[in-house]
């Protein structure tokens, strides 16, 4: 999912001058928490499904398959060592070791750390951007599945860091993975039009492309998504070089229906008393929190999948290679 590590917005829509960290994660994940296991099942992939157009599968095989073709990808299998940065709840560490290799996970939030060393995971609270090469370790394979359109915030863009921050990122991968080891990145990408976030603003038409982007800026608080697959090309080198690459956009669709028909089910007669609980302790933050109201509105409004089938944004899934 996209949008995090950035600015907000203030109630009138302009760009507000505040950094986002870890606190900006947790604004979202750390109260998803209490629903995620309930509806996706344990180990979940809160990323994008591997279908390939095979939409008779159900979404726990096509997240299989993924951290599959992943790992085999890779060559990550018996006695291998990853780094997944942005680890989530565990999803794909939890599939290592399935295979028989073993990873360090990196997240900001604290509910998803909680998680992950409560199933016996090893995951540090940590942002990538303060991690040490020397304290991490060097490994066989790295990955990142929905956590590098997080790296950037709105300010960053409008001052021109981006492209810094972003091989700043492949330097600390090239600093902790092995010559002729692989990475794996999964990222939303914008599409060929890439919106202004000054015009981002909720006073915008409803079903406009600002209003839906100043709207997920409140679900995902503060980040801006890559230019697009060339531009994270060109900011791998000279460390990594692309090998290959797979556009996402229709297996994001699925997912999100898929995600969509999940939330429904929280409302079904054998989960409908412990989510009307959890809802009922979220009612005072919904209550006073204008930011909370808007996140709950953007995933009622289905902002996410209206970007992929309008163009809005898209996705990359991208091999490189450590020269």
């Amino acid at each position: 999912m996209a949008f995090a590590n950035g600015s907000r917005f203030r109630a009138d829509g302009q760009v507000q001058d505040e950094m986002a960290n870890q606190q900006e994660i947790e604004r979202l994940y750390d109260w998803l928490d209490r629903f995620h296991d309930r509806c996706l099942g344990e180990f979940a992939d809160l990323s994008c499904g591997y279908f390939r157009g095979d939409h008779g599968k159900s979404l726990q095989q096509a997240q299989k398959d993924k951290h599959d073709w992943v790992l085999n990808t890779l060559d990550c299998g018996e006695g291998a060592r990853i780094l997944d940065i942005g680890s989530g709840w565990g999803a794909m560490l939890r599939a290592a070791e399935l295979n028989g290799a073993s990873g360090v996970g990196l997240t900001l939030s604290q509910a998803q750390a909680a998680y992950c060393k409560k199933k016996r995971l090893n995951v540090l609270l940590m942002d990538w951007k303060e991690a040490q090469a020397a304290q991490l370790g060097v490994f066989d394979g790295i990955v990142s599945i929905g956590a590098f359109e997080h790296f950037c915030s709105i300010e960053e863009f409008l001052a021109g860091k981006q492209e810094g921050i972003y091989k700043r990122f492949f330097q600390l991968c090239a600093d902790v993975i092995k010559s002729g080891r692989k990475l794996f990145l999964q990222t939303m990408v914008w599409d060929h039009r890439v919106p202004d976030p000054e015009e981002c603003r909720l006073t915008e038409p409803t079903r406009s492309t600002e209003r839906i982007v100043a709207r997920l800026t409140k679900f995902y608080p503060g980040s801006w998504l890559p230019v697009g697959k060339e531009q994270i090309i060109g900011a791998a080198l000279p460390q990594f070089h692309l090998v290959s690459s797979i556009n996402g956009r229709d297996d994001y669709i699925e997912t999100l229906k898929r995600w969509y028909v999940a939330i429904r089910g929280l409302f079904g007669v054998t989960k409908l008393l412990p989510t009307l609980k959890d809802l009922l302790r979220l009612a005072p933050r919904y209550a006073v929190d204008r930011d909370f109201r808007e996140q709950i509105k953007s995933i009622v409004c289905k902002d996410q999948l209206a970007c992929f089938e309008r163009g809005i944004m898209d996705h990359e899934r991208m091999f490189f290679v450590r020269r």
